[in-house]
């Protein structure tokens, strides 16, 4: 049998513990370890035998890999560390959260999800207590169903900062398809008909929130926003800019946009609205029902006796 390095050393060890011990002429020594010491009636080679048996690793068997094992974690999330002695959270914060659960469904949005939590979050301070300390350590309240079943589906303590929490769930419920599908939609814009310059201003602002990893800069934003307005709401922006507003930078172009007056509602709306003579025969509701009241009347009423010729 091959003995390791830890094994050999320890036993020429004990042997010379054993002939130090049985020199007359030198006064018996103190031991580091009783294992070494000799024991009165037990033989050398038993005493070799023991410290070997020590030495050597447990033998694990498969059944010691089939018994039970309670878990060293109950969740994935770490526990984030902080400075504070003692943390005292507000018995509404967990209320707030659960009123805005995630449940992981394809109609709900991941991005409005964290920005309504971290906005929920952000009403507490605490010293010593990191913001996103708190965030990681009420998140997984925020979650129903699914997504919490997906959020425990991770090795225990595994999700040590609130960074790797926000990139795997939106790996998760927000992949690159959505997000290809998102700027498609951004970059494909254009102005619907009945809608007026603010409104389609706001919608496009809409599209932009959604995907917050467009990844298209502010100029270019502009440009696809300018490019699918209709012909009129364009002439609007160059009377307004004094000549064409594509020729005015960003910023002076984003002013024009924002500040134009909401009053002038109708006009921004574009509608192609021509007011139209009502007919004779546009009769309302109320209309009908009196004639036909009146024709009733007169049909029911009994008739007249014919009048007698004066003599």
């Amino acid at each position: 049998m091959l003995l390791a390095g830890g094994v050999t050393q320890r036993i020429r060890k004990f042997l010379q513990d054993l002939e130090e011990a049985a020199t007359p002429e030198e006064e018996p020594r103190s031991f580091e370890a009783s294992s070494s010491f000799p024991i009165p009636g037990q033989s050398r080679k038993d005493l070799i035998e023991e410290v070997i048996m020590a030495e050597e690793p447990r033998r694990v068997t498969l059944e010691d890999y089939s018994s039970s094992t309670v878990p060293q974690f109950f969740s994935s999330m770490a526990w984030p560390e902080v400075q504070a002695q003692t943390i005292t959270y507000p018995p509404s914060l967990i209320q707030l959260i659960q009123n805005n659960l995630f449940h992981g469904l394809p109609n709900e949005d991941p991005y409005v999800h964290l920005a309504t939590y971290i906005e929920i979050c952000n009403t507490i301070r605490l010293v010593g207590v990191p913001k996103d300390a708190i965030r990681l350590s009420f998140f997984s309240f925020s979650l129903f169903g699914e997504a919490k079943r997906w959020l425990h589906s991770f090795k225990g303590n595994s999700l040590k900062t609130w960074g790797e929490v926000v990139e795997k769930f939106l790996k998760k419920y927000f992949p690159e398809s959505k997000t290809a599908e998102r700027k498609a939609a951004i970059s494909s814009f254009h102005q619907f008909p009945n809608e007026s310059l603010s409104e389609a201003l706001e919608r496009f602002c809409g599209l932009l929130r959604k995907t917050p990893t467009h990844g298209f800069l502010e100029p270019i934003q502009l440009k696809i926003f300018i490019d699918g307005l209709r012909p009129q709401s364009k002439q609007l922006l160059d009377a307004s800019a004094g000549g064409k507003i594509k020729f005015k930078t960003p910023e002076e172009a984003m002013d024009l946009i924002e500040n134009m007056d909401t009053s002038d509602i109708d006009i921004l709306r574009d509608r192609a609205h021509v007011p139209t003579k009502k007919s004779l025969l546009e009769l309302t509701l109320q209309d009908v029902l009196l004639a036909l009241n009146k024709l009733l009347n007169k049909l029911s009423a009994p008739a007249s006796e014919p009048e007698q010729p004066i003599v």
